[in-house]
This record gives C-alpha cells, structure tokens and sequence, in this order.
C-alpha cells in the first residue's frame, strides 16, 4: 500500500508526537519541520502529498512560507494551522490559496478529517458516483420495461442526463460506458413508443403531450402579465444535457421558476419544428393557411425566412395583436454583440424574442470541421464545446444585460440533436429530402428495422411535397445514406450530430422560466 506523504512544518514538532503516531497509524507517512527555511528545501527536493503548516513561527513564519511552497509547487494541498483569527492573517493565507485552515489546539481527528477532505474529496465523490449508479442501474432498467405514458419518458430521460453529468466528473470510461448502453436501450424503447402513440397525439389533442404548435399557447403567453418584459430566448439545436451544462451560468444571474420538459414534433429540424413552435401551427396547417409562409423540402430558398410573420399571426389569433412584441435573429457574433448593447432599448417591449442559431452552427460544423469534430468527438465533449462557447458568447452577455435590466427569462429550443454512429441505406428520387435523420418523397426503400415510417403525412398534420410522398425518420443513432458512393459518406458523416429523427435527445426538450435577481 502506497502512503500518503506530509509534511509537517511546527515550530515545536517534538510536541506533536501523539499526533504523528496517530496519522501514522491511520497509514500517513510524516516529515516533519520546525522552521519554513528547511520546509522550503524538503518541498524543493522531494514530492508530498499535502503540508501543515504552523502560521506563527519564528524567522520564516507561515504566511511567508506558504507564499514560496506555492511558488515551488502552486497544486499542494496546504493546510494552515495557527493560534489566531485575526482577520488580516485569513486573507493571507486565503490570498496565497491554503486549501483548509484549524485553529489550535487542534485534535488529531480534526487534522485527519482535514487531510481527508483535501486529499481524497475527489476520490469520495467519484466513488459515491459511481456507487449511486450501480444502485440505480437496475432501478432505472425496471423502470425501462415499464414505461407507459410520455410523462415517465420525461422523468426516465433527465435522470439519464443526471447521471450522465455526474458520471462526466470523475471520468470513469467503464461506467460511462454502460450508462452509453443503458441510454441505447431506453432509444430504441423510446422509438416504439413513439411509433405507437404519435400519431394519435396529433389527432387527439385534448390528450396529446405539450408539443411544438403549443409551447406559446400553453407556456408562453402565461408568462407575459406581470410588471416584467419578456425576453425569450430561442437556442436554436439546443439538446437537454447542453442546456444542464450551461444553466449553473445562468443561476449567478436569474433564478429559475419552473423548468419543463416538452416535445418536439416530427420531423425534429428547424424548418418543422421551430416554424410550427413561432406559428403555433402544425406544418400541414401552415401550408395550407399561410401558403407564402412554406417551403416544403424541395423548395428552393430558406425554409425559415417569416418566423416573425408566422408568430404575429398566432398572437393576432390567441387576441395578444396588441402586445408588442420586437424578434432578433441571431446568426453570426457581429448581430449579438449589438443586441447585448442594446438590449436596454427593448424594455419597452412586452416580448423580445431571440432566436440563437450557435449551437445549431455547431453541429453542423462538426460535420465539416476536423477541429471541431476532434473538440466535440462525443457527448461529453459537445457539452464542454457548448459550455466554452456560451461562456464567451454574446448570448450570455445578453442575458447578463437582461438580468440587469429586470428581464423576465425564458429559455428553450426547437429540437435536440444526436450523435449519428449506424449507417443504413435508403433509395429515392432526386426530389427526396436530403436531411440525414428523415426523408421525405416518393417511392422510397429503406430497411424497417431503423426507421418509422408514416405512408400518409396528412395522418401526422404534414404536406405532401408531392402525389404519393411518405415520411421515414431514423431510429435511436441511424443515419440515412444513399448508396451512391456509401462507404464515402458512411465515414463522413458517422459521429457526427444530426437532428430530424426520433430519439430522447432530438425530441425531448426544456422549456425554463427564470426572474431577475435583484441586487
């Protein structure tokens, strides 16, 4: 067994004796000291695993020696020990980063509580993690095979995210590992589910889930009374783990009032979903009402250029025409620095939607990017990505701005996204979309297997882009591929995010309401 290694630094060490034995006991290895000068040299030429270190001492006293150890080695556990409170002497030693302080006299519990916690705070934590999951694996397998209605999907998804997350700090690959297969598992159940129970969502809307067309009907206009403007904000690809990842940020700001889980409609892209989420409006309801406002998959031109039209118009029709309401498209750095300069100017709005189009930028970029796809080669690292983002982004600083100007703030997104890893071939004609999680147009060939398929898109409130045109959406982590130069685009695309299918990740999403903090 390997020993911890401290050293002590006491003026009058040869008093301590009790407490050496007892540490040794507890499998310390003691090096003792009594004057800073000596302790220097020891910390020069030889490793320890922490040092205390008496603050009064003559000659070199304390403070001084912890300034020249940290110079030494600035990563040594340092734990201070002194006679005094006094507060100048805290800020010292607190200034020059001591890990723990006692005051004396001090016990030898105390001193190996202390090692403890410094030394081995890591370990103990990942060792919980890693226990607390093992306990729940079989809880959460149960719970798997038992699942029946989409409200234990929500719950059976975030505590997935959790665990991930948790799992993520202490970098145990073993047990991310099969917390990776548990999370397939609950996909291809999750993509049953649902393959059985969507279609009637759409058609029973007294008792379908919270979907896209409703979030600003249900959610929203709920939130726009009070004396607070508005600011709601659209991350656009914006997965639920990315969001867990980046809202400890957002707390130093605003604090959270209720945070719910919804879903995205089929298909899980931005032309479907985030249209359908402005307009309030299934995408069959759109072409057919607002037909200016549609492009369908074969359209030429951008198939998102009126989401301020379509969402005037669903609140002309929720009787809100006279609340104003300013939009912001957010979609390259120079256009979100000036919103967060400006962002005082929109008090007098009732709403000020911004949609944030990064993390979709992101994705797709991890696709053409070498770098990227290096930085962000799995989940662990797409969160890390979005984190290092969003900490310099002019989002966050829209926020901040917000927070500082008594915003109310709302957060969510149009859809998730996930990382692709199963090729599966698919054939159509050239009018058939070109999205690599769905496709849409005639005569198409696919394997049953990986996709869930809707022969009539009237059935699930979507056009027909032409006579005899069906819907497949890819499963769990599939991605479609034509076979015309397949092995190319297999390796191209694999590992990549791609969004416009059904798993827990595209589909299920936040939908956060937050309050300023007052100063």
């Amino acid at each position: 067994m390997v020993k911890t290694k401290i050293l002590w630094v006491d003026d009058e060490v040869e008093l301590l004796k009790p407490h050496i034995i007892f540490l040794e006991e507890k499998h310390f290895l003691i090096t003792t000291s009594n004057n800073g000068l000596d302790a220097i040299e020891l910390i020069k030429n030889e490793h320890f695993d922490a040092v205390l270190l008496d603050e009064n001492m003559p000659g070199l006293n304390g403070i001084e020696t912890l300034t020249i150890m940290k110079e030494i080695d600035s990563n040594i556990p340092i734990i201070m020990i002194t006679k005094s409170e006094e507060e100048k002497i805290m800020d010292d030693a607190i200034g020059n980063k001591i890990s723990d302080y006692l005051i004396k006299p001090v016990n030898p519990k105390q001193i190996l509580l202390s090692l403890k916690k410094n030394l081995n705070n890591l370990e103990i934590i990942s060792d919980k993690t890693i226990s607390g999951y093992q306990q729940e694996f079989r809880n959460i397998s149960l719970e798997l095979s038992e699942i029946n209605s989409i409200d234990q999907w929500k719950e059976i998804y975030l505590k997935l995210i959790s665990w991930e997350l948790k799992l993520d700090e202490n970098s145990n690959e073993t047990m991310m590992e099969i917390l990776k297969s548990q999370k397939n598992e609950a996909n291809k159940l999750f993509s049953k589910f649902i393959e059985t129970n969507y279609q009637d969502w759409i058609n029973e809307s007294a008792s379908s889930p919270l979907l896209s067309n409703s979030i600003i009907k249900e959610k929203l206009v709920k939130e726009l009374s009070g004396s607070n403007p508005t600011l709601f904000v659209v991350i656009d690809n914006l997965r639920y783990d990315q969001w867990k990842a980046i809202e400890p940020l957002i707390y130093n700001h605003y604090n959270k009032i209720t945070e719910e889980p919804y879903l995205s409609i089929l298909p899980t892209t931005t032309q479907y979903a985030r249209n359908s989420l402005f307009s309030g409006l299934m995408p069959l309801e759109i072409q057919k009402h607002y037909p200016n406002y549609w492009k369908n998959d074969s359209d030429d031109g951008g198939k998102n250029l009126y989401e301020k039209e379509l969402l005037l118009e669903n609140l002309k029709r929720l009787g809100l025409s006279n609340i104003s309401c300013d939009y912001n498209k957010i979609t390259n750095l120079k256009n979100g620095q000036k919103l967060a300069e400006n962002i005082k100017d929109k008090i007098k709005n009732d709403l000020t939607v911004v949609v944030y189009n990064f993390v979709d930028m992101l994705s797709h970029s991890k696709t053409e990017m070498e770098i990227i796809k290096e930085l962000a080669s799995n989940d662990r690292g797409y969160r890390s990505l979005t984190l290092s983002w969003f900490k310099n982004s002019p989002l966050f600083d829209i926020i901040k701005k917000g927070q500082e100007n008594g915003f109310k703030l709302i957060i969510t997104t149009d859809h998730g996204t996930i990382n692709v890893k199963n090729p599966s071939k698919i054939i159509g004609d050239r009018n058939t979309s070109q999205n690599l999680r769905y496709k849409t147009g005639r005569s198409l060939t696919y394997n049953d297997k990986d996709v869930v398929s809707f022969e009539n898109p009237n059935k699930i409130s979507l056009p027909n882009i032409s006579l005899n045109s069906s819907y497949v959406f890819a499963k769990e982590s599939t991605y479609l591929v034509y076979p015309k130069n397949y092995n190319y685009y297999v390796n191209y695309f694999r590992d990549t995010y791609q969004h416009g299918g059904i798993s827990l990740e595209e589909i299920i999403i936040p939908f956060v309401v937050l309050m300023p903090k007052t100063k």
